[in-house]
């Protein structure tokens, strides 16, 4: 550590988490560096506020918490920590209040992510915190530390009091989370879950008829179960498959059973404001010269789009009202294989919780700290995955400025 009254402190990746933590830690007094290899911070968070940037979500604490599936207990603490009133405070004490909207979800005012941004980056500046871009981690040397390199790949040799690494997931590497870390992690005996694609769309084998016409075409108002998960939303026929809100809520049931039996049979309700009973009600009256096509445009309700899906899915349908009630309320559509991971939302996997404690610090090496996608988590969107990176990092930079300010009171003593 440098010879100082005010204890350093490092942080690696200006993502959410990172600069959360960065702000914590300079609040604290310690004198902060960012280090990232990206020329400009956030560019995935950026991106994720492009169409609107969904912080957090309104909904009751112990419902918001299962979003989070098996990750639950480890985030719940944290959470706790920063939650989702904390953020929405946080927002508007950076100039940008937030609301509510129809589905829960909360948004700032500006609906954007780049004045919220703006805002952090002057406060961060005003508390003299360093943003040192084009820097890159690249492992840690014989005693543990890690090793930041710059442009040129020259060594940066300050040793900090404590290190916060931020160094995000898997998905849209190209923005900065590229999990090169995860090597270095692995070699010091660290256990590090493979990445897999969240919230991202799946292939089909559609055929060129179907695709050629709907591509691009979204299934509105369905619902869809892959096993017990369930959800109601939105699917959107792409060129390799389905995308889209709904079918990203289910990413995570739909990924394992590919993993587990090859394939996924997602289970498509097309008239879910209609029973069964009722469809097949309305598909047994006499039809008269109408075409099967017609019957089910205007006895079942069905758009074009969702007619040819059934046709896609099952060339001959069946002559039985019921049996043709039953097809439409649970259609089966095979998937195939998850989209890329580069281009999916988020990433599931990373850093098992196993190796930190409590306060987010790796069990072996006091003084490394570790926040937001790098750890193994996963949330649908909605506002779930911002709000645990910026909660873990909340709790990460309060931690380390606790951990540095004790080493530099520690070494202190020492030097009299």
């Amino acid at each position: 550590m440098p010879q100082s009254a005010v204890p350093s402190a490092a942080v690696i990746g200006a993502g959410p988490a990172g600069l959360m933590a960065a702000q914590e830690m300079a609040r604290a007094g310690l004198a902060v560096t960012i280090f990232d290899r990206m020329p400009t911070p956030a560019r995935k968070f950026l991106l994720a506020g492009r169409g609107g940037l969904n912080l957090t979500h309104s909904e009751p604490p112990d419902l918001f918490m299962t979003r989070y599936g098996a990750g639950a207990q480890h985030l719940r603490p944290h959470i706790e920590a920063f939650a989702p009133a904390l953020l929405r405070d946080w927002s508007a004490e950076l100039g940008e209040p937030t609301f509510a909207g129809s589905s829960g979800r909360v948004f700032p005012k500006s609906f954007k992510a780049s004045p919220l941004l703006r805002a952090l980056l002057r406060r961060l500046d005003a508390l003299g915190v360093r943003l040192a871009a084009r820097h890159s981690f690249s492992g840690f040397d014989e005693s543990g530390r890690p090793i930041i390199q710059d442009e040129a790949g020259a060594h940066v040799a300050p040793d900090f009091g404590a290190y916060v690494f931020a160094l995000g997931g898997a998905s849209w590497p190209k923005l900065g989370s590229d999990a090169r870390w995860c090597d270095a992690f692995a070699a010091r005996g660290l256990s590090v879950h493979p990445f897999q694609p969240a919230n991202c769309g799946f292939d089909v084998d559609w055929s060129e008829h179907f695709i050629s016409r709907f591509a691009g075409v979204p299934l509105k108002s369905v619902r869809l179960s892959c096993g017990e998960h369930e959800t109601r939303g939105e699917v959107m026929i792409a060129q390799s498959g389905v995308e889209g809100g709904g079918i990203y809520a289910l990413s995570a049931p739909l990924r394992d059973m590919i993993v587990r039996e090859g394939v996924a049979s997602l289970q498509i309700d097309l008239r879910p404001d209609v029973s069964v009973d009722e469809l097949a009600e309305r598909l047994s009256r006499p039809r008269g010269s109408q075409s099967l096509s017609n019957l089910l445009r205007k006895a079942a309700g069905l758009p074009p789009v969702a007619l040819a899906l059934l046709r896609e899915v099952q060339r001959a349908l069946p002559d039985d009202a019921r049996a043709l009630a039953a097809l439409i309320k649970a259609l089966p559509l095979p998937l195939l294989r998850p989209r890329p991971i580069a281009r999916a939302i988020s990433s599931a996997g990373g850093l098992a919780f196993s190796e930190v404690d409590e306060n987010l610090m790796l069990r072996q090496a006091p003084g490394l700290f570790v926040c937001g996608e790098m750890l193994d988590w996963e949330a649908p969107t909605g506002g779930y995955l911002l709000q645990a990176c910026f909660a873990t990092g909340f709790v990460a930079g309060q931690a380390a400025a606790r951990y540095a300010a004790k080493l530099e009171t520690r070494l202190g003593l020492c030097r009299q």
